[in-house]
């Protein structure tokens, strides 16, 4: 078995912590919506489509 070593060598993937940070948010949403299923809105509503949607939109080439 190998263990990595102790000590601040770790590396950091800010896609791959952004994507478990939505993916939590869904999971909150998801729970409080209790019995119903979450619409296609809410859905993009809590990964912020909208918002990313724009962001491209106003850099060039977007």
């Amino acid at each position: 078995m190998h263990v990595a070593p102790a000590g601040g060598t770790a590396v950091q993937d800010h896609v791959a912590l952004a994507e478990i940070e939505l993916c939590g948010e869904l999971i909150i949403a998801a729970s409080a919506a209790g019995e119903e299923r979450l619409s296609l809105e809410s859905i993009d509503e809590v990964l912020r489509v909208a918002e990313e949607r724009e962001g491209r939109q106003l850099t060039p080439g977007g």
